[in-house]
């Protein structure tokens, strides 16, 4: 079988491919309930208290319990109580198949679980009388799931916590609804287990991904919270007291269906020799095909590819992380998860899915594009004596980066290393990691001797300073130089410098006969001549 690179399965071997929003988990929240100050206000002008304290909020709290348990026996639905450990997407999967119906609630599910809560609790001032203070605590308590079938958007469920100020949360799936939009539009497509696996007009479901936006999310879950029991009243909702949507977490998913099974494995095979051997990204794993528990035994780490192990590459920056794996034996599916808005300097509110979706989408992208760098990273016998070199740009002169030189591997490992982030990388981001790969500390690795090898780097163009910041990014030819000068020291350099007079390794063996052929050569020429 001929061996093909990265590149060439992602240009002529994909079928289908598709970008869309996939799951997003959302917080909703009333904004001036989330202090104890803006409780105390609550209390005093809608509820007409005089001496704020949590107790007074009680009765609120089981009239929202009373109404959810009328709701259930009104509508008939089923109201179950989640046992510990059970999964409650099974259960969801369960009422789904029997529902009959093209939208309505499933079902109603209770659990325990924690929840950041008010408590009251009594202090004492300066002549030594009490007073009641009201702080921030945790506690275990109920929640509501409400799991829902919606005709735009398929499977959802709202979940409420049943004590005050009652957060509530929201979860989706963008491909559910795109299915229902392609279904409500008479566009022909074969489905593919949470994504699309084909269609005849690709680039009319591609325009139809795009058009999920917040507006449609937040009219869904205004649409449910007018069907479904309230914990404020119409009164407090006249008065300000409304719910706002919030971004707990995204999936931004890139979907590459390809020609065959044995094309996704031939990607993996390649991506993860190339890559698991450079230190990029921080940590890349192959998981079993099996759920991990904290009784299963062992990391589950291992760089070894056999027969029913699916190979899944994890990508992680800050709190957010690039996942990578061959779905169902048939696509390649590139998602990046971001659980944290703030990894991106980007707010949580739903009007910033816009800029979140072009994060999420171009991680993606980006790493799919260093895979196929990393794979095919040729970049000329000119340009690589041209980095080797010393450059004098615009009357400024940097010194070369010469190919065997320690300081110089530690800079291309580190940019290797931060190839994907991408905001970009700062000063004192790399530095740490320069200094530990040279072996000594940060204080060692002086902060002017960081400066000097960025300055070189960035007059070689190897990186590229971010307009308006004091950011810097990897180019594409930087990305190319320092993924060779990395995989030719790990391959050919370190290995044959390691070799030792003993032993029987395959390596010492291969190397004592490239040794001799050229011993071999050279007295034949002496010969000759």
């Amino acid at each position: 079988m001929v061996r093909k690179n990265v590149a060439e399965i992602l240009h002529h071997h994909v079928t289908f491919e598709l970008e869309a929003i996939d799951r997003m988990y959302l917080n909703a929240y009333v904004p001036s309930l989330q202090t104890g100050a803006g409780l105390v206000y609550f209390l005093k002008t809608q509820l007409g208290v005089r001496v704020p304290s949590t107790v007074m909020v009680a009765p609120m709290s089981q009239r929202f319990v009373d109404a959810i348990e009328r709701f259930v026996e009104t509508e008939g639905v089923d109201l179950i109580t989640f046992e510990k450990g059970q999964r409650k997407d099974d259960v969801a999967q369960e009422y789904l198949a029997t529902f009959e119906g093209d939208e309505g609630v499933l079902f109603v599910g209770k659990a325990q679980e924690k929840a950041s809560v008010f408590r009251t609790e009594k202090r004492r001032d300066a002549q030594g009388k009490t007073y009641p203070w009201i702080i921030r605590s945790t506690a275990m308590v109920n929640h509501y799931y409400c799991y829902i079938l919606d005709r735009d958007f398929g499977p959802i469920f709202i979940k409420f916590c049943s004590y005050f100020p009652y957060p509530a949360k929201l979860c989706l799936n963008g491909h559910e609804w795109l299915k229902r939009q392609l279904t409500q539009r008479g566009v022909a497509f074969e489905a593919l287990d949470n994504g699309i696996r084909s269609s005849a007009e690709p680039t009319r479901v591609q325009r139809i991904a795009h058009t999920l936006d917040a507006a449609k999310i937040e009219a869904v879950f205004r649409k449910w919270l007018r069907r479904l029991p309230h914990p404020f009243a119409t009164a407090h909702r006249a008065a300000g007291y409304r719910y706002h949507l919030s971004i707990l977490q995204a999936e931004f998913a890139l979907t590459q269906v390809l020609d065959r099974p044995l094309t996704g494995r031939c990607f993996f095979e390649e991506v993860i020799r190339e890559n698991l051997d450079i230190g990029r990204p921080d940590q890349m794993q192959l998981i079993f095909d099996r759920r991990v528990t904290r009784r299963t035994p062992g990391r589950f780490r291992t760089r070894v590819l056999t027969e029913g192990v699916v190979p899944s590459l994890h990508v992680e920056y800050k709190r957010s992380k690039v996942k990578q794996y061959h779905k169902e034996g048939q696509a390649l599916r590139t998602e990046t998860t971001i659980n944290d808005t703030y990894d991106f300097e980007i707010g949580r509110a739903l009007k910033n899915l816009p800029a979140l979706r072009e994060i999420g989408f171009a991680a993606n992208r980006r790493l799919l594009c260093v895979e196929s760098l990393s794979h095919d990273c040729l970049i000329g016998a000119d340009h690589l004596d041209a980095v080797s070199q010393p450059i004098v740009v615009a009357d400024r002169r940097a010194a070369g980066l010469r190919f065997g030189d320690r300081r110089v591997h530690a800079l291309m490992q580190t940019l290797c290393l931060f190839a994907l982030l991408p905001t970009g990388f700062r000063h004192r981001d790399v530095r740490a990691h320069v200094a530990q790969l040279l072996g000594h500390d940060a204080d060692t690795y002086a902060t002017g001797q960081m400066t000097y090898d960025l300055r070189r780097l960035r007059l070689h163009g190897l990186i590229e300073r971010v307009p308006h910041s004091h950011r810097y990014r990897i180019t594409p030819s930087g990305a190319r130089t320092a993924m060779l000068y990395v995989r030719l020291y790990a391959r050919a350099l370190r290995p044959a410098a390691s070799l030792q007079p003993s032993g029987s390794t395959r390596g010492r063996q291969a190397f004592e006969r490239l040794d001799a052929a050229l011993a071999h050569f050279l007295q034949e020429v002496q010969l000759v001549a």
